[in-house]
């Protein structure tokens, strides 16, 4: 498992994380460690507010609306830290965003675990009604 995000703070400094993560996990577990880092090393650096983007629709749930369903607890564990951690911050919102669009976190991911980056697939454009 590895992890990558992209920060860019409001006036234009852009940092990035590339990290190999110990052990081995499913892509939820990956997505919520990644989620706990991100918050975390925002913090580190300064941040009153963060909005993160993220194509992971659990960590949008699970973040944006308290009264979600617990997980697993294993997964559970995560989402509790991230809340904590996300409760240090003036500001703090979550948005979904196709994997096509997240690109430069998972390149950043895929470096950390010595990988190519994916080629980018984007999706067909809807075709337009005829009338």
């Amino acid at each position: 498992m590895a992890l990558g995000a992209v920060l860019t703070s409001p006036d234009g400094v852009v940092r990035q994380l590339s990290q190999r993560l110990a052990g081995s996990g499913c892509n939820n577990e990956a997505e919520w460690r990644a989620t706990v880092a991100v918050i975390a090393f925002a913090l580190k650096h300064g941040a009153r507010g963060l909005h993160l983007h993220t194509d992971s629709t659990q960590v949008r749930d699970h973040l944006s609306q308290p009264d979600s369903p617990a997980l697993p607890p294993a997964l559970q564990t995560w989402v509790d830290e991230a809340r904590s951690l996300a409760s240090g911050l003036n500001h703090f919102s979550v948005q979904w965003v196709p994997r096509h669009r997240n690109a430069q976190a998972d390149a950043l991911a895929r470096q950390a675990l010595e990988l190519p980056p994916k080629a980018v697939q984007t999706p067909h454009p809807r075709a337009r009604r005829k009338r």
